[in-house]
């Protein structure tokens, strides 16, 4: 368990990469009671301007360890590419900042295991960013989940399909930079609430595909951020999909692309859990259940208020509550950890073309 903190001040919060995802937790860490924007650094100066005049921040670092090492920031908010989340949430954890990292936490599981050893020696949190949970929608039907509703969940399906939408820059689509395609990008999100609404049962094996089938198309383009010809360069799969198989003797299948030729106007996101007694389907919050002795079927779709505050601040917002309260992190790297065991099972399965059996690699 973390200290408790004793607010006797504001947590300073420091933003490490300042593009487009760290717009959305922003606001978070302005709407919290217990946090305060301290600074931010990013390697685009030019980005500093915006940040001051639409957040107020007036401390800026090109350097991250500049930021990392600052003695007013308590929590180092990472939201630069992916390749650099483990050696900056390390960073960050030996300088005694709380830590919350965007997903991936990162894109190799050894680098997620020394991130944790990090974080115990440390005594700090750190919490990996997965917005999706904390939509209203997401939260209701975890707790009528936590009922018992759906009796044991044997089976899962989940994707994250776009038509067309595949995101063009160096940090997506280079392996370098990204880890891999949508598996990472989209695959984090989607199995991540999946395995969430599961309770996290341990994965003991996976087979998968993961392909470029596509994006190297002739004339292949994409609407993202206008209508572009995708670059022939792409290192990435655009296309994954995978059978994964549990300690519990569930079952889950996972399917996510950018560029699928599938019916979605931006993209279809859906999870359906199969239980013993029930089954349900997310984001419709429908609620499946059969009346055996009637032998009636009953679809009862639970009703829950709109967000009020955008999820990603939220996330933001009950990291510092989890600070201040001596909480335990709201979103731990040992889940993050089953997250992308799974994903790097997809990719080595690809390569191997087998099925990876897991072992102890959790």
């Amino acid at each position: 368990m973390t200290e408790k903190y004793k607010l006797d001040r504001q947590l300073g919060v420091g933003v490490i990469g300042l593009g487009g995802i760290a717009h959305f937790h922003a606001p978070g860490w302005l709407l919290s009671p217990y946090t305060k924007l301290v600074a931010g650094s990013d390697i685009k100066p030019e980005i500093f301007a915006v940040w001051q005049d639409r957040f107020g921040t007036s401390r800026f670092y090109e350097d991250p360890a500049d930021l990392i090492s600052d003695p007013d920031i308590d929590i180092v908010d990472i939201c630069s590419p992916n390749i650099f989340h483990a050696e900056q949430t390390i960073a960050a954890l030996r300088a005694g900042k709380y830590v919350l990292c965007e997903k991936p936490l990162s894109i190799k599981p050894d680098d997620i295991r020394n991130m944790i050893a990090a974080r115990d020696s440390s005594g700090k949190l750190l919490m990996t960013a997965q917005h999706f949970r904390f939509q209203s929608i997401s939260q209701a039907m975890k707790s009528k989940i936590k009922e018992g509703v759906l009796g044991d969940v044997y089976h899962a399906r989940a994707w994250m399909l776009r038509r067309c939408q595949l995101p063009s820059s160096p940090t997506f689509i280079r392996k370098d930079q990204s880890g891999g395609g949508p598996a990472i990008d989209l695959g984090t999100h989607i199995l991540d609430l999946t395995l969430w609404m599961m309770d996290f049962p341990r994965p003991t094996a996976v087979n998968g595909v993961a392909k470029t089938a596509l994006a190297k198309h002739k004339g292949a383009f994409t609407n993202w951020a206008g209508r572009n010809l995708i670059p022939q360069d792409i290192e990435v799969e655009d296309f994954a999909a995978a059978l994964v198989h549990f300690d519990n003797g569930a079952t889950l299948i996972l399917e996510v692309s950018w560029l699928l030729h599938h019916d979605t106007p931006e993209c279809d996101m859906r999870v359906w859990l199969y239980g013993t007694e029930g089954g349900c389907e997310w984001p419709a919050a429908n609620f499946l259940t059969n009346d055996y002795a009637a032998r009636q079927l009953y679809n009862n779709s639970i009703q829950t208020a709109d967000d009020v505050t955008e999820p990603h601040a939220v996330e933001c917002m009950e990291f510092a509550r989890a600070i201040v309260h001596g909480l335990p992190s709201p979103v731990p790297a040992e889940q993050s950890l089953h997250v992308q065991t799974i994903l790097d099972g997809i990719y080595l399965s690809q390569s191997e073309g087998r099925e990876i059996r897991l072992g102890g690699k959790i």
